[in-house]
């Protein structure tokens, strides 16, 4: 099923799958809702999935805030509107994780368990920052659609590549529905947010992390030690993965979710 909701008077729309315990599936940058088509058939099962474009991104629209702690306001209210009293299951992929956290730092009582997919929960480090910024020159230069024509590929494992040819193309072809200065108000959020490691710390409920052994994203080495944090930890590493997990291992990312959501 199709949804909207009005946020601050602009329009955000969201899926929602299935019945039961409240599963929100949180995408990336450069991505929509879409991204998790894969793994709604058998999550499905587990509950009810609540699925939305961030502001900005699909059919969604921008807000006045385009922070990571504005877009996490937005999908709060999607969330409290969909599951009232219940508390959420919210799994987050890459940028999606950093909502993922901000939601749980501004309403750590909404949620049952948490989970980041190929995200974390560091601040940007210097160098990632002047990579952020020198994309930001790219994107307001070149476009939207060229430059995740340039940067979706290498989201991908090495070995991914050609086997994930199609699915990469539809990626780079969906670019065309960016503007840039969403693409811009994403990587400014991303360079702007601070370190959310405390809440990895204080929050006690299950935490999920996925990594992929071949990201160069969001480096296996880094989010590793971030494991530790929670008081229980769900670990699992996608070995023939990049950052794209939900794509390039499907059934297994669909097993370890399932999983997840099932127990908690």
């Amino acid at each position: 099923m199709h949804k909207t909701v009005q946020s601050a008077g602009k329009e955000i729309f969201y899926r929602v799958h299935g019945e039961g315990k409240a599963i929100v599936l949180v995408h990336g940058f450069g991505e929509t809702g879409d991204i998790w088509n894969g793994q709604i058939a058998t999550l499905q099962k587990c509950g009810k999935l609540i699925i939305p474009d961030l502001p900005g991104s699909g059919r969604s629209e921008m807000v006045n805030d385009m922070s990571i702690e504005g877009m996490a306001d937005v999908v709060l209210q999607i969330t409290k509107a969909e599951v009232q009293d219940e508390k959420a299951i919210i799994i987050g992929h890459s940028m999606g994780g950093y909502i993922t956290l901000a939601m749980a730092e501004r309403n750590p009582g909404a949620f049952r368990a948490l989970g980041l997919f190929h995200s974390t929960a560091y601040a940007d480090s210097e160098e990632k920052i002047a990579t952020r910024r020198k994309g930001i020159e790219f994107i307001r230069q070149h476009g939207a659609y060229e430059f995740l024509k340039t940067s979706i590929p290498n989201l991908f494992a090495p070995d991914s590549r050609e086997k994930y040819a199609s699915a990469i193309e539809e990626l780079i072809r969906e670019g065309n529905n960016f503007s840039p200065a969403a693409l811009v108000s994403y990587y400014d959020a991303m360079i702007r947010r601070p370190d959310r490691s405390r809440v990895l710390e204080t929050m006690k409920v299950p935490i999920l992390f996925v990594l992929g052994k071949h990201d160069a994203a969001v480096p296996l080495q880094d989010t590793l030690a971030l494991c530790a944090l929670p008081d229980l930890s769900y670990i699992h590493v996608l070995h023939q993965s990049g950052h794209m997990g939900m794509l390039e291992e499907a059934d297994r990312t669909n097993r370890i979710l399932f999983d997840f959501i099932s127990e908690n």
